[in-house]
């Protein structure tokens, strides 16, 4: 196994530390635990092109560390009424109709190619700015007006239905052209 998957492994093991955390109330030591864990993320991706190092199993277990934090960290902010209840929602449903398209293609025997679009990357990067923002706001109020705060939920819903639809998009365009042949 090479760093940038170990970095990967480590994100994994790093989420339910933040749950515990945001459970316990320890909204700092929380945030502070979530940037690490954010920051891994884009070092893994960075030492595997650096390093040339960029694996099947990477390409599989990155997304997977990036939708275990994000999801785990907006039903748990969610349920703390940290952040609405409806952006949570929107968040896990674009991912459940990822994940259950690609299921549906693959019992089409459709051959699918793991790789994120650019508009979610962008995405991904919104997403984690909304929790660490969400965090920031309820360690240190005076940093974060609740005013941009909002903003930013608003921002976040329409990149993650965006970024939905055109996966939706794709996926329908796979199974099309398959049912053509």
């Amino acid at each position: 196994m090479n760093i940038p998957n170990l970095i990967t492994l480590l994100r994994i093991i790093l989420v339910p530390v933040v749950v515990i955390l945001l459970i316990q109330g320890l909204f700092l030591k929380a945030l502070i635990v979530f940037i690490v864990a954010a920051l891994s993320d884009a070092l893994d991706g960075f030492l595997a092109r650096v390093l040339n190092q960029q694996t099947e199993l990477g390409a599989y277990l990155d997304p997977i560390a990036d939708k275990a934090l994000l999801a785990s960290t907006f039903v748990t902010l969610s349920v703390l009424h940290v952040i609405p209840g409806w952006l949570t929602v929107i968040v896990i449903s674009r991912d459940f109709i990822i994940l259950l398209g690609i299921s549906v293609l693959s019992i089409m025997s459709v051959s699918v190619e793991i790789r994120p679009l650019f508009i979610s990357k962008i995405t991904t990067a919104v997403q984690l700015t909304t929790v660490l923002l969400a965090l920031s706001a309820r360690c240190l109020p005076e940093w974060v007006h609740p005013m941009w705060l909002y903003a930013l939920y608003w921002v976040t819903a329409l990149f993650t239905i965006v970024s939905g639809l055109h996966y939706m998009s794709r996926g329908l365009k796979l199974m099309n052209h398959d049912t053509k042949k």
